[in-house]
């Protein structure tokens, strides 16, 4: 499905401690399903009415319960949601987001497979923090290690990793700031692979809330990495060891299915969660809490404010017919109406019913047969003032044959 945005979005006003408890509490009330989608509207927006006073403000500011935040609608790229977000902060093991992505896009492009032996090295074996506890030698799949990092947050299998991947760790830190670059991660610098407080002497890796959102918004592109991290618990060497999830969220939150978890002192509690509800993803990041269940609570109220005031409002399904016609040269039939390929939806705030998209076909006067179900014949393009903001390819309902030739018709005759 393709999503986009009707209407700009307003940066949202600081809350006063109060409204914070109140929303919070609707959050939690909203992932259990045990308030309406009207009855949370309404108690969301009592929430911003009141405007904070100077004193609100400057509280908040001292005493806020996180360092950066934010909430993005990944598909139309929809920034709901920002506060300092481009502030850079130490990361902890949101750093290996980052080697999940290169391991995902070398499983795409087939450099990588599940299956491939990843075997252990002494350096990996030695990592502290949280691990798998990986002997020197001792062999995984691919996906075993992945499992560990994407779960559990291994730092031993994620040095293993990026040694087979890479020859060192070190040459797959620069894989990872190449790939920050190309994706326009401003924010961030890496210098490890797994996110470890540094040695002496050693740079700390930094990134966003902005940047955060970016990477999560690529990941989520690659079913692997969606289902890896929406395990709440799986066994590892044979059962001996389980790995559990880091993100409470897949255990507490409805809908959510990722995406990773960060902390060490400095960097105070981080993560980066999605969820996804009636067809619509969201992803909130919210970096340096000082406790982990805050930390948990306000991404899960950050999701459940998008989940309340937005939604998807249908353009087009899945197979619905186009009033436009286009011929088809020596077909069985003369001309066809193609249908969508795909369902093609707005991200629009709720309560906006009069969203101003206009669509336009773009198809051939005439395709030349045969044609297969499925087969695409032309593109809708969907226009919000002027501007696209989507296109959905239209494709034959069924099979269209072609006519019998002449010779064909009278051998058919015998």
């Amino acid at each position: 499905m393709r999503v986009y945005l009707v209407e700009r979005t307003a940066r949202l006003r600081a809350r006063s401690p109060w409204q914070t408890m109140l929303a919070a509490a609707i959050a939690v009330a909203i992932s259990f399903g045990t308030v309406s989608d009207a009855s949370a509207r309404r108690a969301h927006r009592s929430t911003q009415s009141a405007v904070p006073t100077a004193e609100d403000e400057r509280k908040s500011d001292l005493a806020g319960p996180y360092v950066a935040a934010l909430l993005l609608e990944p598909t139309s790229g929809t920034f709901i949601f920002e506060k300092n977000s481009h502030q850079p902060w130490p990361t902890a093991s949101l750093t290996k987001m980052m080697v999940m992505l290169i391991v995902a896009e070398k499983l795409r492009d087939g450099s990588l497979k599940l299956t491939d032996q990843i075997a252990t090295s002494r350096n990996a074996s030695r990592m502290g923090g949280s691990q798998a506890y990986l002997k020197e030698g001792e062999t995984f799949t691919l996906e075993e290690m992945m499992q560990a990092i994407v779960v559990h947050s291994a730092n031993d299998a994620s040095a293993a990793v990026a040694e087979y991947i890479a020859g060192s760790t070190d040459a797959f830190v620069r894989l990872m700031n190449r790939r920050a670059q190309q994706l326009g991660m401003k924010d961030s610098r890496y210098y490890s692979v797994h996110g470890l407080p540094p040695s002496p002497g050693v740079e700390q890796d930094v990134s966003s809330a902005y940047d955060c959102a970016i990477l999560g918004r690529e990941l989520i592109q690659f079913p692997d990495i969606v289902r890896w991290s929406g395990i709440d618990t799986t066994p590892f060497r044979a059962g001996q060891f389980e790995l559990r999830n880091t993100n409470h969220l897949v255990r507490g939150y409805r809908g959510c299915d990722g995406l990773k978890t960060g902390f060490h002192a400095k960097a105070g509690f981080n993560v980066v969660a999605t969820a996804r509800r009636d067809g619509m993803r969201l992803i909130a990041v919210v970096l340096g809490s000082p406790r982990k269940r805050q930390n948990f609570k306000e991404a899960a109220q950050l999701l459940s404010m998008g989940f309340v005031d937005y939604q998807m409002k249908p353009v087009a399904k899945m197979g619905t017919e186009v009033a436009q016609s286009v011929q088809v040269a020596g077909g069985s039939v003369g001309a066809i109406k193609p249908v969508y390929g795909e369902d093609v939806a707005v991200f629009s705030r709720r309560g906006n019913e009069n969203y101003p998209y206009k669509i336009a076909f773009k198809l051939p006067q005439s395709v030349a047969a045969p044609l297969s179900a499925g087969q695409r014949i032309g593109t809708a393009e969907i226009a919000i003032d002027g501007k696209q903001v989507a296109t959905a390819p239209l494709v034959a309902a069924a099979d269209v044959a072609a006519k019998p030739s002449l010779m064909q018709r009278l051998l058919g005759r015998r």
